[in-house]
């Protein structure tokens, strides 16, 4: 959800991701009615906040937020002797982590799903739970009297906990803005008075009286600028911060004073960070090496310097699956969150393959004889050859496989569309721009010329961003908008757009709000005798005539009967068959559009919720849900 702290944590915390895939098998599952369970593509949990500590009798242990498919589910304690692992479930399904504390008192900290959560490893187990405003924490911290306090998304939230009475005061939202707001530090100094500096969109640092509540605002409008705020708490018992401008504050006792940058910087140590905390030293003397969640080892670097090695177990659900498509090698292939990893179906073995990712695979486009990734965070591309060896993706090597080809941040930071333009030259990736921007584009990949050129919204739309592609004839483009903003970004256009891109000037030379009301245009499909298919907001099927520019029909999914389309960051609604059928992922189940009367039918009613998708493979349609990737056998036409 933000920046790439997650690929720094994986990296520092799990040296064994890179180790060689091995293929597993599927034991796919006969539901009925034409559907399989393919099982889960990715059976690893990722962590959400790890920190090295003591058991109550001082023996060192690792506890380790951990969030699969489900959200944040469980609180890992592993003995960090013996390896013995105990998995406390949180009792909380939706959101995860995106902040964690361990106590002056050793005890572990986090906030989200609107609940604070206290767990003391010496009992083992969770000694508080208090539910608060909505939101999760973004940044966390103890004041010198030991009271915990967190600082909310998307809000701007705060709540304070005092282990010494159990009392949680909740103070609400306390900062009122148009847009989802980080509140990615937050600090006390020695009289108790809480600083919390606020991003992305615009930069702000809040001071919060902790008896009254009142919270104050320091910068003013015009010297906040795109950003955030970092803040910290100094040895001296002084906060300070700086803006995007670089100017400095100094925060004490309720009050914000412009100061030059500190020539000396003392922070007080505190245990604490963002979902990506990695706190490797254990009490004891000795340090947390490595936690490997993937092969499920735990490294100890004692003190004589040897490391000793330790095995463990744990229960996940997996990671849930961002899209897929079928390679040309006859696998069906994507990527998951979290963690970021590859993952290969063979459907002839029935089995798995698992590979590390270069981040997270938002979009995937296959040809026939490579495959493209758009991916989070960044907007980056990476082509992948099917039929030679996986080398992991390393920017600046060409030998790599994928092989990273360029990236748009950040005009695309979280892409939405991806394709690989029928001239055999062009691949196309778009989608919305950084953290608290708002307005993203597209990048236009020559594969001849092994060059990209990156399109604004100031060449495009304003403040809006590509979310589909369709390839017209003479070289044109269609593209259908979001109105959506980067994360956390202010939205600012009312209503979706449609225009069409001349790919050899660049230049656009029809656009339209053709829809009234419409957010997002989530997919394309080119239809009989030039038209096409597209659907918008999940729920609105429409025929559009590129030659008239004009919509020829619409029909609403759920008056229809059938309700909305299937969703992901990069959705894939339709899927074509090779003899020219056109089937729909409905959240619901497999539907077909009738191409002569534009009326979809519900063929199929899945067992699951239909969620990314999907691809054609040999009669059978595949798509995601959750962890799992199913398929459904289309039966033959009527």
């Amino acid at each position: 959800m933000e920046t790439a702290a997650w690929r720094i944590a994986l990296v520092l915390a799990l040296p064994a991701l890179m180790l060689a895939a091995q293929a597993v098998s599927a034991q796919s599952e006969d539901l009925g009615g034409g559907f399989m369970d393919h099982g889960v593509a990715t059976p690893i949990s990722n962590h959400r906040g790890t920190v090295a500590t003591v058991d109550g009798e001082g023996n060192p242990v690792v506890l380790s937020w951990l969030m699969d498919h489900r959200g944040g589910y469980g609180l890992l304690m592993i003995d960090a002797t013996t390896g013995e692992a105990q998995l406390f479930d949180t009792g909380l399904r939706g959101n995860s982590p995106f902040a964690a504390i361990l106590s002056s008192r050793n005890r572990y900290y986090t906030h989200y799903e609107n609940t604070l959560l206290e767990f003391d490893p010496a009992k083992p187990g969770f000694t508080f739970r208090g539910e608060t405003h909505s939101g999760m924490a973004m940044s966390m911290t103890e004041d010198d009297e030991g009271r915990i306090w967190a600082a909310s998304y998307p809000n701007s939230g705060v709540c304070s906990y005092n282990p010494e009475t159990g009392e949680l005061r909740d103070y609400g939202h306390v900062y009122d803005q148009n847009w989802r707001q980080y509140p990615r530090d937050i600090a006390a100094d020695d009289q108790g008075w809480i600083y919390f500096g606020i991003g992305n969109t615009a930069a702000q640092i809040i001071i919060l009286n902790p008896e009254t509540g009142e919270a104050t605002p320091v910068l003013a409008e015009d010297e906040r600028g795109h950003g955030r705020c970092p803040v910290y708490r100094d040895m001296n018992g002084r906060c300070y911060a700086s803006t995007p401008a670089g100017q400095w504050y100094e925060l004490y006792e309720g009050q914000a004073t412009k100061i030059d940058e500190p020539a000396e910087r003392n922070p007080k140590p505190i245990i604490e960070g963002s979902q990506a905390l990695f706190h490797r030293s254990f009490p004891t003397g000795e340090r947390l090496a490595y936690l490997d969640l993937v092969n499920r080892r735990l490294g100890v670097t004692e003190e004589d310097g040897d490391t000793r090695v330790l095995e463990f177990d744990y229960e996940s659900e997996g990671a849930h699956l961002m899209g897929l498509a079928t390679a040309s090698d006859g696998t069906i292939c994507g990527g998951t969150a979290f963690p970021m990893r590859f993952f290969s179906y063979n459907p002839a073995t029935d089995e798995w393959t698992n590979r590390a990712a270069y981040g997270q695979y938002n979009t995937v486009e296959p040809t026939e004889d490579v495959f493209y990734f758009g991916g989070y965070t960044g907007g980056w591309l990476l082509e992948w050859d099917p039929s030679a060896p996986w080398v992991d993706t390393e920017k600046g090597n060409p030998d790599s496989n994928p092989r990273f080809l360029a990236e748009a941040k950040p005009t695309i930071n979280r892409p939405h569309c991806l394709l690989a333009y029928p001239d055999g030259r062009h691949v196309i990736l778009g989608g919305t721009p950084g953290y608290g921007l708002t307005g993203g584009g597209l990048m236009i990949w020559d594969r001849e010329n092994e060059t990209a050129e990156i399109l604004t919204h100031e060449d495009l739309v304003m403040y809006q961003s590509p979310m589909s592609l369709l390839p017209l004839p003479d070289g044109k483009l269609l593209v259908g908008t979001t109105v959506a903003p980067g994360t956390g970004g202010e939205q600012i256009a009312k209503v979706a757009e449609m225009f069409i891109l001349d790919l050899a000037t660049r230049q656009i030379e029809w656009q339209e709000p053709i829809l009234d009301g419409v957010s997002s245009y989530g997919d394309f499909v080119a239809g009989p005798d030039g038209l096409v298919f597209g659907i918008a907001d999940r729920t609105r099927l429409f025929v559009f005539d590129p030659e008239t520019r004009t919509i020829v029909a619409e029909t609403n999914l759920e008056e229809a009967g059938v309700g909305p389309t299937n969703w992901q960051q990069g959705p894939r609604v339709f899927v074509t068959s090779p003899d020219g059928r056109y089937f729909v992922l409905l959240s619901a189940g497999i539907g077909e559009l009738n191409p002569e009367t534009y009326e979809v039918e519900l063929l199929a009613e899945s067992p699951v919720s239909v969620g990314p998708g999907g691809a054609w493979h040999d009669g059978r349609i595949y798509f995601g849900h959750g962890s799992h990737m199913y398929s459904w056998q289309v039966p033959a036409a009527d």
